[in-house]
Formats: structure tokens, C-alpha cells, sequence
């Protein structure tokens, strides 16, 4: 079980990462890795998926469907309602996926390191 203090630490990491993940232009994608990069986590790649998965209980709403692998795959679909829900989100907003794969994603890649300075 973590202290009141390593939980707010958690719960505070969270935050920050929803905070970046609702900067993220619709029609465009990042990455955990680029998230936990600009957030001073280099190998924090898994913690902001935790992050995403927990998206739900964030106090506002989390555009986490635009958070994808470095290698431009879906991999948090599963926790979505459907298997396509997530990918449905993406397109409804322009973006086009192939067997659970952005394409053109080098064009759409949002790096919050050069985005937010």
C-alpha cells in the first residue's frame, strides 16, 4: 500500500498527464513516451498508460483516444466500452487507422516537448 504522500505523488503525476493529454489538438496524436518525456519521466511511458486508463475518474474530460504508442498503434483500445471505440473517437475526428494503426502518423504526431516548449 503506498503513504498518503507517494499517493498524492501518484495521484498528482496523473494529473499533470491529463493536463497535457487535454492540450492535444483534436485530429492529432502523441505518445506515452512523449507525455513522460516532457513531464521529466523518461521511462515513464507505462505510468502515463496507467494514467490514461484512470482518465474516467479525472474531474474533467480526457481526450485519452489521442494517446497512442511510439509506433503508432492502439494499444489502449481494450480498455474502451467497444474494441473500435477508441479508434472510432480518432476518426470521427480525421484521424485514419488501419488495423489498429494511425496512419500518416508522423504528420499527425503532437510531441509536447516541441508543442509546449
Amino acid at each position: 500500500m503506498l503513504s498518503s504522500t507517494a499517493a498524492d505523488k501518484h495521484r498528482n503525476f496523473f494529473q499533470d498527464v491529463h493536463e497535457v493529454v487535454r492540450l492535444v489538438p483534436p485530429g492529432r496524436v502523441t505518445t506515452y513516451g512523449a507525455i513522460a518525456h516532457y513531464l521529466g519521466a523518461r521511462h515513464g511511458a507505462r505510468l502515463v498508460g496507467w494514467a490514461m486508463m484512470a482518465a474516467h475518474t479525472a474531474d474533467a474530460y480526457v481526450p485519452a483516444h489521442r494517446v497512442i504508442n511510439r509506433q503508432g498503434l492502439l494499444t489502449g483500445r481494450q480498455h474502451y466500452a467497444t474494441p473500435k471505440a477508441m479508434q472510432e473517437a480518432l476518426e470521427a475526428e480525421g484521424v485514419r487507422v488501419v488495423d489498429d494503426q494511425v496512419q500518416d502518423f508522423d504528420q499527425l504526431f503532437w510531441d509536447p516537448s516541441t508543442e509546449l516548449g
